[in-house]
């Protein structure tokens, strides 16, 4: 006889210090993410699909720390970074530094099913999207209100704690048994033009393998690099574990070693079982239920 696969979706907003005057606004984006990625599910859509689809909202969320809302470089540029995981195939695809890309995740998928490479950085990346048709935007659009007086503040170095604001992810299965996962990040705020954190690094900002489950993380895109910690969760999902354990084991290991390590991961095992970590204050948190009802909370 065999098993029933019931789809399952679940989504982050990103680790870090959320101000409460932000929580609402933010579980309203996770829940809005999971509604978009759920109706492709529903739909009989694959989960690379539901992945894309829900982390598109948020990358169109001024909110998130991706696409529109994404944090200023130490130069006043946005440069946005995004990863597409592949459970069926073992397979990614992956950009870096991007300034005109309307919505990353999309360039990253592309690159992982058009081209013959994985792997695309700044000026090379935003050509290939005007190849592929997708929107080129000015960077200025994807810069709110908000941030740029955050940014001013910053050079000034006066002003009141940053906002709460994360990198986005998602991690789907369909019906087919398939597992993907998307990641995508405008990276931490005043960082040095170039720099590249963990977001489209295959195994660190997210990884999927249909055999045991997939995951995609949120931080300090540093400490995750050094853990590889979203193939870590994954492969402590093959090695037993069932999504919260493998999840919880993982940011553990981080701590472990790095003191205040500022790290967050989602995950979600072959079986439809939910996990989520994470050491900062807050994770905001968007997932269904086996009734289909949509979730959302600001710690795992």
């Amino acid at each position: 006889m065999v098993q029933q696969i019931f789809p399952r979706l679940i989504v982050h907003g990103g680790a870090g210090p959320w101000i409460e005057d932000n929580h609402n606004q933010a579980l309203d984006g996770v829940r809005a993410a999971a509604r978009a990625g759920w109706a492709v599910l529903q739909a009989g859509g694959s989960a690379l699909d539901a992945v894309e689809a829900a982390t598109i909202v948020l990358e169109d969320d001024p909110l998130f720390d991706a696409g529109v809302g994404s944090f200023l470089n130490d130069q006043g540029e946005v440069e946005m970074d995004a990863l597409i995981t592949d459970g069926d195939q073992l397979d990614f695809g992956a950009i870096a530094a991007v300034k005109h890309v309307r919505n990353p995740i999309m360039l990253a998928r592309r690159v992982m099913t058009n081209s013959a490479h994985r792997f695309f950085v700044a000026e090379g990346a935003d050509l290939l999207a005007i190849e592929y048709g997708l929107e080129r935007v000015a960077n200025l659009s994807f810069v709110t209100d908000t941030e740029w007086r955050a940014f001013a503040a910053r050079v000034a170095k006066d002003g009141p704690p940053e906002p709460g604001r994360g990198t986005v992810g998602a991690v789907a299965l369909d019906a087919a048994g398939h597992i993907a996962s998307a990641t995508s990040t405008g990276g931490s705020p005043n960082k040095k033009k170039g720099r590249v954190g963990d977001v489209p690094i295959y195994g660190a900002g997210g990884y999927s393998d249909d055999r045991h489950g997939g995951a995609s993380s949120t931080g300090v895109g540093e400490n995750i690099m050094r853990h590889l910690l979203s193939k870590r969760v994954v492969d402590l999902i093959g090695a037993g574990s069932l999504a919260d354990a493998a999840a919880q084991a993982g940011v553990d290991a981080v701590a472990s070693r790095i003191p205040s390590p500022e790290v967050g991961v989602i995950a979600l095992d072959a079986s439809g079982h939910y996990g989520a970590a994470h050491t900062t204050g807050h994770m905001p948190i968007g997932w269904i239920d086996s009734s289909g009802a949509v979730h959302a909370g600001m710690t795992a």
